[in-house]
């Protein structure tokens, strides 16, 4: 008799995901709480007022009063969500893979990018990053800035083999000058003009991932060292 398959996992509620996402918060604001409440009785107020005003019986009291306990509540859960975003930059600033995170979730439709690098410095812990979309080619580096002067380099040239007249930015995340903060760096590609239309953007990338599989899969004997080989004699 075959084994039942275990039913999918489902999603946690919404108010689960609320909860979540307020304990998350409130690690990096720990008065989160008191601000949310201010926010909801502030909006009750408001509307409680409005019904003095406009209305002064206890069914126009009631009904304002609640339709300014909802626009409290929206107002809470805006709120809520803004310094959720705030807290989730502050956590991940330093980290990392922190950039390829931000890349891969944060960008939205009209960027492609990866969370793995395209680049990376196994000793060090330096990464490349690339995004592809309207604005051109977004090659973002993570760590140390002198580190990474190679492998920004060697991207750089990658991509201008195959993306010939499509425009290459390069940005470095950290706090230095001419750098752009992880909380900063979706804003800062984003506002790069438009300069390829959507098929443009898709044949960059798939000549980009072409090129890239093809290097990775080039075959290096066994005991050469390809930065010290040298070409054969002539006899």
């Amino acid at each position: 008799m075959a084994a039942r398959t275990p039913e999918a996992e489902k999603r946690p509620g919404f108010f689960r995901q609320i909860r979540s996402l307020f304990t998350f918060t409130r690690e990096v604001y720990p008065w989160l709480g008191w601000l949310l409440l201010g926010i909801l009785v502030l909006g009750l107020a408001v509307g409680i007022l409005l019904g003095v005003l406009l209305q002064p019986d206890p069914l126009g009291l009631i009904l304002w009063g609640l339709a300014g306990l909802m626009l409290g509540l929206l107002a809470a859960m805006m709120t809520l969500t803004r310094l959720s975003t705030k807290a989730m930059y502050r956590k991940l600033d330093g980290m990392p893979g922190a950039t390829g995170h931000v890349l891969s979730t944060m960008l939205g439709r009209n960027w492609r990018s990866s969370e793995m690098p395209v680049g990376v410095n196994p000793k060090t812990q330096e990464a490349v990053y690339r995004a592809v979309g309207r604005g051109g080619v977004v090659i973002v580096g993570e760590g140390s800035r002198g580190r990474l002067t190679r492998l920004m380099r060697d991207e750089r040239m990658k991509v201008s083999r195959v993306a010939n007249g499509v425009p290459v930015h390069e940005l470095y995340v950290g706090h230095g000058e001419d750098e752009v903060s992880i909380a900063e760096l979706v804003r800062t590609i984003k506002s790069y003009p438009k300069a390829i239309d959507r098929a443009t953007m898709g044949a960059v990338v798939q000549r980009i991932e072409s090129v890239s599989q093809s290097l990775a899969s080039l075959p290096i004997p066994k005991g050469i060292d390809p930065t010290k080989a040298r070409a054969p004699r002539p006899r």
